[in-house]
């Protein structure tokens, strides 16, 4: 974990969390200045309101903040979502808790079955080279009646990943698949159901905590 203390915000780097999506380096290259070593985080470079961005754009948690300024720390999303990474992994944005214990706003879960930090991303699915459509069918849009509120996921031995909670799983491109309240997920990335589990886990001989 880096913390970086600015004069109005300070910047939290963790990087067990981080999938490389590069939102930051590409979104604001001066606070998060890339391929160098040594410092590479800058707070006091762009404006506040501009740091609060590039964290909220970090799908994986890994960047996370604290503002001094007297403004609105990062609050839970007003509508909980999974959105399925093309050929990577679940992108949750919700207020979130993992095996019982709180897990911040946003979290990328493996989905390929090869992370070696399940059931957190750690970028293999690159080189397993994963395959996965971030645009399956629509399977149902009756609405929620809350479309907010605490998700509850339990990641289940040897198996899929448990969701409990209000729930809108949408698409790469943000078209809604489902409106859940209770789902299980793939993470052996077997599943010819994707992103559902359809018990191809106990044919294939997965393995996870």
């Amino acid at each position: 974990m880096e913390v970086v203390r600015g004069k109005d915000i300070t910047i939290r780097f963790d990087s067990a969390k981080c999938i490389h999506s590069r939102y930051c380096v590409t979104g604001a290259p001066t606070l998060f200045v890339g391929n160098v070593e040594g410092d590479w985080i800058f707070p006091d470079a762009v404006p506040v309101e501009d740091s609060v961005r590039i964290a909220w754009a970090c799908p994986s948690g890994a960047i996370a903040y604290e503002r001094h300024d007297g403004g609105p720390q990062e609050e839970a999303p007003p509508v909980n979502i999974v959105r399925l990474q093309e050929n990577g992994p679940l992108a949750f944005r919700a207020n979130l808790t993992i095996n019982g214990q709180p897990a911040g706003y946003r979290a990328t879960l493996c989905r390929c079955g090869k992370s070696k930090t399940k059931p957190f991303c750690d970028h293999s699915h690159v080189e397993a080279g994963f395959l996965a459509t971030s645009e399956p069918a629509t399977k149902s849009e009756e609405a929620l009646a809350v479309r907010d509120g605490v998700l509850a996921i339990t990641p289940t031995k040897d198996g899929p990943l448990q969701v409990e909670g209000n729930l809108e799983i949408c698409t790469g491109t943000g078209r809604v698949i489902e409106k859940t309240v209770k789902t299980w997920l793939c993470r052996c990335g077997a599943s010819a159901n994707k992103p559902f589990c359809d018990g191809t886990h106990k044919k294939i001989g997965f393995t996870a905590p």
